[in-house]
């Protein structure tokens, strides 16, 4: 353990030693002992004595040897003083290192060298206070511990310093920064000036080291070495925040980030809305060498704002990808995305089917010619139609069911499911194929409609294509971009109403845009589908029957992602309602059950058809309803307010 002997600390190696030397005792002001010369560093002090006060020291020596007074530079404070000695004053101190075996043991003094310090001893009743003398910082670094030059540090065991050393021989003699007459002796005021113009003009004869980072020039190769030292310790906190900012933006963007939150450049005065961007900031001082240097006003500007087009691009680009993402997804749900309409569909379905060996491709082609003529011509060919529920729901009402107080039905409706070629989209075209069925049966919709044949879904997509050309919706023509024919679009109220309108079927929409109920619930929609239904049947009756099928043609029902068609409503003893649908989802299996002779398999079927209000809990729900036809006048008008078509809102 190396010990300093200015202020004590203590440390290990001895290369730590001579750094802490360096920084903290160096630049001590240190003076001439035989003058007032002071402020200039250890080499000038030293080439100072050496040539000015070289005869004094001369003179000085031999009564120094005889034990005279040590030249020390008085302190007024408690801190260790200090000696200057060199090779041609060793008497200062009463001997050398060289010659403390034989002179300073006569003069009762001896020298011990511990841990590369010099201390000096003595008997002599003076010094029994038992001052100390170790090498100065500046010579334990450059390593002159020999005859060369040495600091010597006088350090006294008392709490107060004396500010000089007395001797055996002189003790009432006192030191003075300032030579008194008696010093200067041989040394005339001339002289000492021409000698002082002398040194200045002289040059160095040591050797020069340059420093390889900045433009100073060192005098020892140790002190070099120091110095270059202190160049890598200032870089090394920039290089650290670099890479510190670096790795804190690494561990930033692996975790969720949350919005709001705001990233401050460790190097300059930018602050980022977000871990990536702090990164890209980082990285831009690492490319433009800003990590390890000061960084002009200017340019932190120009940083900044290049930083803020950057982030605004790389914002909107992802914003606009976003959005093409979502309309794709969009155009992929309702079917307008260029995947084929309904034959395609069929003809993927079918080949699939071959693929796996469910089909056979004799099959495949039947299959495929007889789509293509029903296509062709226009009409459906009745694979997913179910005949005869409605009847078969009456019977089943009349016969079974005794907690219903009373049972509205519409009146004779076909069930259309769907098909492998409209598959998950193609409910609001079933739905109307069931409307249609029903009005075809209905006297006053006779004339204006086709009796029997009820169209396909290509069909079906024509006409709505024409409604538009006649001017009917212009906003939803423009949505489908005009065209329905060979996409898998879904259509919606607004689409059966201008169809319905074109056909000269006079159609309304209603839109109950909110819940009424608790829970999310639409008690009035509910109530609005009785009064519908049960206004013909109470007409000029005094008791309506428990089940009565009525005249009126079924609701089309649209809601968020699906339809289905409204075909009767029940009221419960307890008041209660509860709506009877045809799902366009059902398979005709499931249908065909109505028809069935057992009754537990008629009330399973009947069971899927039953929605309560705690089963209907969309924000909103749309109905259209058929409520007679339209002469050309009319229909006529229709179509000119269809221009801003707005439906009939509950509540």
């Amino acid at each position: 353990m190396l010990t300093c002997e200015i202020c004590g600390e203590e440390l290990v190696l001895e290369e730590d030693m001579k750094t802490h030397l360096l920084l903290s005792h160096m630049e001590n002001d240190m003076g001439c002992p035989l003058c007032s010369w002071s402020g200039v560093a250890y080499d000038e002090l030293c080439f100072h004595i050496n040539t000015t006060h070289k005869e004094k020291q001369d003179h000085d020596g031999g009564a120094e040897g005889r034990g005279g007074h040590s030249l020390v530079r008085p302190s007024s404070s408690p801190t260790p003083t200090t000696t200057i000695v060199d090779s041609h004053c060793k008497q200062a101190i009463g001997l050398s290192r060289s010659e403390g075996s034989e002179e300073g043991v006569a003069n009762g003094n001896r020298f011990d060298t511990i841990g590369g310090g010099v201390s000096l001893r003595t008997s002599n009743s003076t010094l029994e206070s038992k001052e100390r003398m170790t090498v100065s910082p500046q010579a334990f670094i450059r390593g002159e511990f020999g005859g060369g030059r040495a600091v010597a540090i006088v350090e006294p065991a008392s709490s107060v310093s004396t500010g000089f050393l007395r001797s055996a021989q002189d003790s009432s003699r006192p030191t003075s920064r300032h030579c008194n007459a008696e010093d200067s002796v041989g040394v005339g005021s001339a002289e000492h000036t021409k000698v002082k113009q002398k040194r200045f003009s002289s040059p160095l004869k040591e050797k020069q080291f340059s420093c390889p980072m900045c433009a100073l020039v060192c005098t020892d190769a140790f002190i070099l070495q120091e110095h270059v030292e202190l160049h890598l310790l200032e870089e090394s906190p920039a290089e650290e925040a670099v890479l510190g900012a670096t790795s804190s933006t690494e561990a930033a963007s692996t975790s969720n980030s949350s919005g709001g939150k705001s990233y401050e450049c460790p190097l300059c005065s930018v602050v980022c809305g977000d871990c990536y961007s702090l990164q890209e900031h980082v990285e831009l001082h690492l490319d433009y060498g800003t990590a390890t240097s000061a960084v002009s006003p200017g340019s932190d500007l120009r940083l900044a704002r290049r930083l803020q087009e950057e982030e605004k691009q790389r914002r909107k680009e992802q914003e606009a990808k976003r959005e093409a993402e979502e309309f794709k997804k969009l155009q992929r749900q309702f079917g307008v995305d260029g995947r084929g309409g309904y034959r395609k569909q069929m003809e993927r379905t079918m080949e699939k089917a071959v693929s796996q060996g469910v089909m056979v491709p004799a099959d495949f082609h039947n299959k495929r010619a007889e789509m293509m003529e029903a296509l062709a011509s226009g009409v459906d060919d009745g694979r997913t139609r179910t005949q005869g529920g409605l009847g078969a729901l009456y019977v089943y009402y009349q016969r079974e069911v005794r907690d219903c107080v009373h049972v509205w039905l519409s009146a004779d409706t076909d069930h259309f499911c769907s098909s492998e070629g409209d598959k998950g989209w193609g409910c609001g075209y079933r739905n109307f194929q069931m409307l249609l069925s029903s009005l075809q049966k209905m006297e006053p919709y006779t004339t204006c409609l086709s009796e029997g044949s009820v169209p396909s879904i290509p069909r079906v997509q024509v006409l709505i294509e024409g409604a538009w050309r006649e001017g009917l919706d212009p906003q939803g023509a423009t949505h489908f971009n005009q065209r329905l024919q060979g996409t898998r679009a879904w259509i919606g109220a607004t689409e059966i109403y201008a169809l319905c309108t074109s056909l000269r079927v006079s159609a309304r929409v209603l839109d109950f845009h909110q819940p009424t109920g608790p829970g999310d619930t639409h008690p009035r929609l509910f109530d609005w589908v009785k009064q519908y239904f049960s206004q013909t049947a109470t007409r000029g009756a005094r008791l309506p029957p428990r089940v009565v099928q009525t005249t009126q043609p079924p609701l089309y029902l649209q809601h968020q992602g699906h339809s289905r068609s409204i075909v009767g409503v029940e009221q419960k003893k307890n008041g209660s309602l509860c709506l009877l649908l045809l799902d366009p989802g059902c398979s005709p299996g499931d249908v065909r059950k109505l028809l069935s002779q057992d009754g537990s398999t008629v009330s399973t079927a009947v069971r899927r058809m039953r929605k309560f209000p705690g089963n209907l809990k969309h924000r909103q729900y749309q109905v259209v309803a058929v409520d007679g036809v339209l002469s050309p006048e009319e229909k006529q008008t229709r179509v000119l307010n269809s221009r801003t078509l707005q439906a009939e809102r509950i509540p």
